[in-house]
């Protein structure tokens, strides 16, 4: 144990000896001191006339504040006097506090004298054991910052000091530690330094995991002159981390999850000879879907199941089971398991009453140990299983039998079949998709490695409404694994369940900010809503990210003034930029010569009769220049349907994707494209659109029904471009940068 960990840990230690559930500050200064955080000199007096004596050996001014485990917020009970000039004032000050209501009725355990800190800015820095990632920083701006605006940014830990920087950044008050109105900038390295003893690796919070509850530092002073600790509050904690199973991410996923997607045989628990069962249903969707494998039913007695031979148990069929669907009651599912041994891989669980209720938990636990004994890993229970197009297995009736190259994991049956249909419907297509329900064993963070190593998978999507192994999915999403961008539906966001009373750090700390914080430090998206989701995923389909060229720069083009301009506005709520051109595309452009009403400065906007130029072929002519001499990040088409229909004996939008996948082959992969085709909400035009989606998948486009949808999914593809090029300049460096040794005393 190195010598800041071990004087830590005393400090810890012996707090807990005498029952406390918190460190006083002078001990909370000590435990800073201890990792090299700058706080001021100080020294504990039992009296009004001790703290006289101990001032006169510390240089004025002075604070003194009351230490009481009674008192939390000194402030609130009159117990903080601040800029006392001499050691006399320091024990008049005790004596006036002792007339406080709120502290003549405490049990006092001492006063803390210290030397006051120069004046800067007040910034707070926290931290608190989050129960599904670990440990966790805060930092904001002090003050009215972050009791009335909440200024405050979060990240998982261990930090890097590009996270510490990063951090900073994001704070709305950032500027004023830049230096505003003619005054001078911090000193910003010193509580970069501060916030890395404090969360990276080798800092406090990681170092003593499971001790400390939560830690507030609040405010620092950070100045000119550096960065200074003025108050600390410590929760203590109850001991425990995160368990090293949790943080496990290797293995061969590949081999492990096969059967999940590829299963050679399959055995069915709970089909009927009477009835038609979920079991049965399972079976035929099985056959009409085009699986090539075997299938098992199980029953106890009947010789023939759906017209397939029937065997008693699983531990009976002729050859080993890759997958197993169990649909009968929650009592009986562990009993299933007894003859398995060796010889069922997978079992998928679709029945419920187990964790999901208090009831069922002890089933739960049942099951997972004599899948253990088994060795038998378990998807669910209650889950609806998996959809594979290249295994011919699904849950979702009249799913696309194309393969795909986006992976799903979904928390929810339900939404599982919603992404699946309505996905199909906009073009997306699936590697997977697994629906892991109370995902008691087989868990989020290894179905995502499987998809990492999987060629067929290009981008992976995840809903998710809890981790139970929090810090493995970190891990796994820092990790050199993780090499495919993540879009992420969080179920659950407005949860406040975990915060803690009397703590700016845990009162801030919603899961929003933890899954924001998540989604800063990987390569990873959030979206709001499905239909984002599906669209963000869409986007990842058809188009290959560009780290060393994030999106930014778009050209805008298509029919329609006012869409123009709205569309300009999407974009740039999207902290994209929708520019005009100039010099030599402008001219070259304008030299096309195209009817009047034709716009051609960015956006390019053009009427229906300039896009029926010959026969629609008008478009290429405009995309070839936009290509060549433009040289946009994207390019962002939109029609209006409407305005098409019916007019000419020539359909110029059935031209037009000739034009792209023309465009597509002469400038591979130069700019993201996609297109937006807007109806008047008619049946006919919604038919035609749903047709013209089909064309365009064949030709690699993603299609949206409006433009600000559209706006949005390029925005979350740069996004990941920016992470991406974060990452690589940060893997040209150290991956986690220590702390600092302790040097200030």
């Amino acid at each position: 144990m190195n010598s800041n960990k071990k004087i830590a840990a005393d400090i810890i230690l012996s707090a807990r000896q005498n029952g406390a559930a918190s460190l006083d500050e002078s001990a909370g200064k000590a435990l800073l001191r201890s990792y090299g955080i700058r706080c001021p000199q100080s020294a504990v007096a039992t009296s009004a006339d001790h703290a006289e004596g101990l001032a006169e050996k510390l240089s004025g001014p002075f604070v003194v504040k009351v230490m009481s485990p009674e008192i939390l917020h000194k402030s609130d009970v009159g117990g903080v006097a601040l800029g006392l000039e001499t050691a006399s004032a320091v024990s008049a000050a005790i004596r006036q506090m002792l007339t406080k209501p709120g502290i003549a009725s405490a049990k006092i355990d001492g006063w803390l004298v210290e030397e006051m800190a120069p004046q800067g800015r007040e910034v707070i820095v926290g931290g608190f054991m989050d129960p599904q990632f670990g440990p966790m920083i805060m930092v904001g701006l002090g003050g009215i910052f972050v009791e009335i605006l909440k200024d405050v940014s979060f990240r998982i830990c261990p930090i890097t000091r590009a996270d510490a920087q990063a951090m900073l950044a994001e704070l709305k008050g950032y500027a004023l530690l830049q230096g505003a109105r003619g005054e001078a900038p911090v000193d910003e390295n010193a509580l970069i330094d501060l916030i890395l003893k404090v969360g990276g690796c080798g800092g406090l919070l990681m170092d003593q995991e499971g001790e400390i509850a939560e830690l507030d530092l609040n405010p620092v002073i950070v100045s000119t002159q550096g960065a200074i600790a003025v108050d600390t509050r410590v929760l203590l904690g109850s001991g425990q981390v995160l368990a090293d199973a949790d943080r496990t991410t290797e293995g061969d996923f590949l081999t492990e999850f096969r059967p999940l997607f590829k299963p050679e045989t399959v055995a069915v628990v709970g089909a009927s000879t009477k009835n038609v069962t979920i079991a049965n249903t399972f079976i035929r969707r099985l056959r009409d879907f085009g699986y090539a494998g075997e299938i098992y039913p199980i029953h106890p007695v009947a010789d023939e199941v759906e017209g397939i031979k029937a065997w008693r148990s699983l531990g009976d069929t002729p050859r080993a089971v890759d997958y197993a669907y169990i649909a009968v009651g929650a009592h009986q599912v562990a009993k299933v398991l007894d003859g398995a041994a060796g010889r069922c891989r997978i079992a998928q669980v679709i029945s419920s009453g187990f964790g999901e209720i208090e009831e069922g938990k002890a089933l739960e636990r049942e099951l997972l140990t004599r899948a253990h004994q088994a060795g038998t890993r378990i998807l669910g229970p209650n889950c609806l299983g998996t959809y594979s197009p290249r295994g011919r297995l699904t849950f979702s009736v009249d799913a696309p039998r194309e393969v795909g190259h986006i992976g799903v994991i979904a928390q929810s049956g339900g939404l599982s079949t919603d992404i699946i249909k309505r996905g199909q419907w906009r073009g997306l297509r699936f590697s997977g998709v697994v629906n892991i329900g109370n995902s008691a064993d087989v868990t989020p963070h290894e179905l995502m490695s499987y998809y990492f190593a999987d060629p067929q998978t290009k981008a992976i999507g995840l809903y998710i409404e809890d981790i139970k192994q929090g810090r493995a999915f970190f891990d796994l999403l820092q990790s050199a694994h993780a090499t495919k961008p993540v879009v992420i539906l969080k179920g659950g966001l407005s949860n406040q369940g975990r915060l803690a009373a009397a703590s700016h750090t845990g009162a801030m700390a919603g899961d929003r900010k933890v899954w924001d914080a998540l989604a800063s430090q990987a390569k990873v998206v959030l979206t709001p809503t499905v239909d984002a989701f599906i669209d963000t995923l869409l986007m990842l389909q058809f188009s290959t990210l560009r780290p060393e060229r994030p999106t930014r720069a778009v050209t805008l083009f298509g029919n329609g003034g006012g869409s123009s301009v709205l569309g300009s506005d999407a974009f740039a709520s999207q902290g994209l930029d929708v520019l005009p051109y100039e010099g030599e595309a402008r001219r070259l452009l304008e030299a096309l010569d195209l009817p009047p009403g034709t716009s051609v400065a960015n956006p390019i906007d053009t009427p229906v009769r300039t896009l029926q130029e010959k026969d629609g072929f008008i478009a290429g002519e405009i995309l070839d220049l936009v290509y060549e001499h433009v040289r946009p990040d994207a390019i962002a088409m939109h029609l209006n349907l409407a305005s098409f229909v019916g007019r000419g004996s020539v359909d110029p939008v059935e031209n037009l994707f000739s034009v792209l996948a023309q465009m597509q082959s002469k400038w591979p992969e130069s700019a993201h494209f996609g297109l937006a085709m807007r109806t008047d909400g008619s049946a006919e035009l919604d038919d035609r659109r749903r047709h013209y989606r089909q064309k365009a998948s064949q030709v690699n486009i993603p299609v949206f029904d409006e433009i600000q949808p559209m706006a949005a999914a390029f925005a979350k593809i740069a996004m990941l471009e920016r992470r991406m090029a974060e990452k690589r300049r940060l893997n040209q460096a150290a991956a986690c940068e220590p702390a600092s040794d302790p040097d200030v005393t």
